[in-house]
């Protein structure tokens, strides 16, 4: 194995032509005889990685019914809980990263005047993150609230090449007015840096690629790139095959991994574009072409992206909205009859059963997307642990009972272990009217960032609490 103190930056980059292409965590970048907590690189290592994920729509369990029979939270608190009655049931192999936070109130996402009434749909998304009532306007006057991601990213964030990412899944639209006096930034942003700095989402994984592996260059560059389709790494063969010289067979297996994988995401981005360019019909006509017709793909796909992000420790922040609100897309690989039934009509459920039972089941579709980013992070081994280990997702709602459009008993689980500070394998259950608030201003915690308080919060949640179990 490759040992010298003289080592690599972990900043190392290798450059092609308009190609940035950052490194994962080597060997190499370890010098010997070191500390591993004292190198750049275990310093590094030590940022916990966050992702922020929001579905709109809130949840079946949300609603009374749905309650009652545990369609989103199970029905124990503590460590031993049951979770194949919920929509929760896909994460059970990830049980011990696992963390249900349940019943939950946003009141920031509520109507606070008369003229507000109607409007959750149009400010929900921002308050999410915020929980901060964003001032009704569809003007260029908006005012909600910083995020808790911008919040980390601000303080942990600055030492990365990007300090941030937003992604999103439906299409966005910054500009103008939505509906109920609500400019259309509040429906689509969930990440704010500041009361009045909205940060837009990418939608199209080819500019979130770009981005990441730093596709610049000269216009002549890039077009000499498309013309030839050809994959980055060839513009940094030279560079490559020069770096494996100093490193020992480990690294150098590491590394090619690491570039198959990239190489990998590029060539399944390379044949959507193929296919949305061939003139076949589209199941979503006005998407960029970068962007896949099917949901599990599209999700991913950028999914894929965001560990690889993590893996080269290009950025420790996202935030991913999967959804918009009034949304009524269609879920074809979702299974029976939530296959044919559209998002927000079903999530207006009038508390009949069996529509609540289709509505449980696009619950339970969405949620069994993050299985496939959590198996992904698992496998990606950095220093001491995997990234699973040093990461914490949040997924949640700003909406429960979509029926009803409320803000009470909000759908909540933390996935990961955040560097130590969260367990997992356990549920809590806040007593009723509880702040969301009180829950991010836990996770920041947990992120490092020691507050008091924030937004509208009473007080953190513990979230690591001693064994027991009890009926909720």
């Amino acid at each position: 194995m490759f040992i010298s103190q003289k080592h690599i930056s972990r900043r190392t980059v290798l450059k092609g032509m308009g190609v940035t292409l950052a490194l994962p965590l080597l060997d190499a970048m370890v010098p010997a005889g070191t500390a591993w907590a004292k190198t750049e690189a275990g310093q590094a290592a030590s940022r916990t990685r966050f992702i922020a994920m929001e579905m709109v729509h809130g949840s079946a369990g949300s609603a009374a019914y749905g309650l009652k029979m545990n369609m989103w939270s199970p029905a124990a608190t503590g460590h031993q809980f049951d979770l194949s009655p919920t929509a929760l049931k896909s994460l059970e192999p990830y049980r011990e990263y696992l963390t249900i936070v349940s019943n939950t109130r946003n009141h920031a996402a509520e109507a606070w005047s008369a003229p507000e009434v109607g409007g959750d749909h149009f400010r929900s998304s921002a308050t999410f993150l915020t929980q901060a009532h964003p001032k009704q306007t569809e003007g260029s006057d908006i005012d909600a609230g910083i995020s808790i991601d911008q919040i980390y990213a601000q303080k942990f964030g600055q030492d990365n090449a990007i300090p941030s990412m937003q992604l999103c899944i439906e299409p966005v639209d910054q500009g103008g007015g939505c509906e109920y006096g609500y400019a259309c930034v509040y429906t689509d942003t969930l990440s704010w840096a500041s009361d009045t700095a909205p940060l837009p989402a990418i939608r199209d994984p080819r500019a979130v690629f770009n981005q990441l592996f730093g596709l610049g260059g000269t216009p002549g560059d890039r077009a000499l790139r498309h013309k030839a389709n050809a994959s980055i790494l060839d513009w940094v063969t030279g560079r490559v095959a020069a770096l494996k010289q100093e490193l020992g067979p480990r690294d150098r297996t590491k590394l090619d991994e690491y570039l198959q994988n990239v190489r990998e995401i590029e060539r399944r981005i390379q044949n959507i574009e193929a296919h949305n360019r061939s003139g076949a019909a589209r199941d979503l006509p006005e998407a960029p072409v970068g962007v896949p017709d099917s949901f599990d793909e599209h999700v991913h796909l950028m999914m894929d992206l965001q560990a690889a992000a993590f893996q080269s420790d290009l950025t420790r922040v996202f935030s991913f909205k999967l959804g918009r609100d009034a949304s009524g897309r269609v879920y074809p690989n979702a299974g029976g009859k939530a296959a044919t039934a559209a998002f927000h009509p079903t999530s207006h459920h009038q508390e009949k059963p069996e529509v609540l039972g289709v509505f449980q089941e696009i619950n339970l579709y969405h949620v069994g997307m993050v299985p496939y980013l959590a198996e992904k992070l698992k496998g990606i081994q950095e220093g001491d642990s995997n990234l699973l280990e040093k990461t914490l997702i949040i997924y949640g709602s700003p909406m429960g009972d979509s029926n009803l459009h409320n803000h009470h008993r909000l759908p909540l689980f933390l996935l990961g272990h955040a560097n130590g500070r969260l367990k997992g394998n356990t549920h809590v259950m806040a007593p009723d009217d509880t702040p969301m608030a009180n829950a991010w201003l836990s996770v920041l915690n947990a992120l490092g960032v020691e507050r008091d308080r924030f937004q509208n919060s009473t007080g953190a949640m513990t979230l690591n609490p001693a064994l027991s179990t009890t009926a909720a």
